[in-house]
């Protein structure tokens, strides 16, 4: 009977933290074929409002979350969207809690979409400090953060994680039209698939993002201003 009762625990356990992500109010929708959805201006007046979303439960994959967020955007023929606090009772809003937030989902016409900034955005991994060298200075990352420098066009960006096996990229924007995204893995252990036996490790990764998944990294992450 324990046993039943542990299970039982652990299955009640797994199915709060599972995560959830649906549509909890839809105004109108809206027929286009836009493939992004970027983080809206707050300034933007004339962005359609078509509803929310709703994340419920935490996860640390992110671009999964992001995933099942498009989705239920382009249900409606969102290409833009903020995030909606929670709000306390005197209508003042509660602090972000990534394991539940509305997602307000809107279109904007392409015309009225925010101009580039020139900035380079650096995004940590969601699970450990890391630290990240940009010509030659260093810069710690907190889990679920991230910053941001202005870029000069014609300029060379080393970017090194300083670490065995780490990584190194170099990058020279020709302009400021715009903005580059990247994000710092943390170190991660996978079984080894050779056949031989052991573990493969992967150390200080810099991966590319795409601005879709990456301003809304922006919006769910904190801003470090280093």
């Amino acid at each position: 009977m324990k046993n039943i009762a542990i299970i039982f625990s652990l299955i009640c356990t797994q199915l709060w933290s599972a995560q959830n992500v649906y549509l909890s109010k839809v105004e109108k929708t809206n027929d286009n074929s836009d493939k992004f959805l970027y983080k809206k201006n707050e300034a933007e007046a004339e962005a359609v409002y078509l509803g929310e979303a709703e994340v419920q439960g935490f996860s640390k994959d992110d671009a999964v979350v992001f995933s099942l967020v498009y989705k239920k955007a382009k249900e409606i023929g969102a290409n833009t969207f903020a995030i909606k606090p929670f709000e306390n009772i005197d209508g003042s809003p509660l602090a972000f809690n990534a394991s539940n937030y509305k997602i307000a989902l809107y279109y904007t016409p392409k015309e009225k979409l925010k101009v580039q900034e020139g900035a380079m955005y650096i995004f940590a991994s969601s699970e450990k400090d890391q630290k990240i060298n940009i010509n030659k200075k260093d810069y710690i990352l907190s889990p679920r953060s991230f910053f941001k420098l202005k870029i000069v066009p014609g300029e060379v960006y080393t970017i090194s994680t300083r670490k065995l096996l780490g990584s190194t990229v170099k990058v020279q924007p020709k302009t400021n039209d715009d903005n580059l995204y990247f994000q710092i893995s943390s170190l991660k252990v996978k079984p080894d698939e050779s056949g031989v036996g052991g573990l493969n490790l992967k150390s200080g990764d810099i991966m590319g993002l795409e601005k879709s998944y990456a301003e809304f990294l922006s919006a769910i992450y904190k801003e470090d201003k280093q």
